[in-house]
């Protein structure tokens, strides 16, 4: 019987990387995604993860055809950038819906079915943004920093059953995320055009970043991993900046980070 695995974003970028590679360790491999239509490439599910029964609806059917699910990973998510003052509290939400909440509904669909297995590996997809608070991504760091302290915390509750749970924190990556990222460049003149200087700074560093599918291939081996650590981080540079956030004291820290993403 194969292994089977579920990846939510999985028909672009990260998700879709991670997808292929899976597939190509011997998994059946189901993506879900808002898209009406797939890529072809793995199977393809329509549904909006912050639909909490269109994804308990999906995860059903994954169960009933194969009668196992082995592997998730949760790489469904955007960006929002701006400064904090001039964001609306609707937009925030709406981040997090997707980003966070939408990891949780489709771990809150999964879980039983693992239990009752008496395995399965989960895997969220954080960012070192979580670690290291970006300002104008304010957000997009608040949330992946909600969803590592979710892992951690989940990881406890369901060890008992066999279930283990990891996070996987990419750092600069080249995908469409840097062009679907929802900018916001208002107040730029009140803040001395630092709102877009800085943006601009993430999004060249992006761009010129890790290829999607070096990330995708490193998903997918702590995917399979019996052994595990609650947090992984993608690249020797970016596991080095974590290392250094935490051991430098937080205000020498946030004095870096500020020279390079808030001048």
């Amino acid at each position: 019987m194969s292994r089977v695995a579920i990846v939510t974003g999985g028909s672009s970028g990260i998700g879709r990387c991670t997808a292929l590679s899976l597939k190509e360790a011997g998994y059946a491999v189901y993506e879900l995604s808002r898209r009406e239509q797939g890529t072809g490439e793995v199977e393809h599910i329509s549904c909006d993860v912050t639909d909490g029964n269109a994804v308990l609806a999906a995860v059903q059917s994954v169960k009933e055809k194969e009668g196992r699910i082995d592997v998730l990973v949760n790489a469904a998510g955007f960006g929002i950038s701006g400064a904090v003052e001039f964001t609306e509290t609707d937009a925030a939400k709406r981040l997090f819906d997707v980003d966070f909440f939408g990891m949780v509904n489709v771990n809150r669909a999964v879980l039983p079915v693992f239990r009752e297995q008496g395995f399965g590996r989960i895997v969220n997809i954080s960012s070192v943004a979580a670690p290291i608070a970006i300002p104008f991504q304010t957000y997009y760091s608040a949330a992946k920093n909600a969803m590592n302290a979710y892992t951690m915390a989940l990881a406890n509750e369901v060890r008992p059953f066999g279930i283990t749970v990891c996070a996987v924190q990419p750092g600069d990556i080249a995908t469409g995320f840097t062009a679907a990222r929802e900018k916001s460049h208002e107040g730029d003149d009140v803040y001395g055009g630092r709102i877009s200087r800085s943006v601009a700074t993430m999004e060249h560093d992006e761009q010129n970043g890790m290829k999607p599918e070096v990330a995708g291939r490193f998903i997918a081996r702590v995917a399979q991993k019996k052994s595990h650590k609650p947090i992984y981080t993608i690249g020797a540079q970016y596991k080095l900046f974590c290392f250094l956030a935490k051991i430098l004291p937080a205000r020498l820290l946030n004095w870096l980070v500020g020279l390079i993403y808030a001048k």
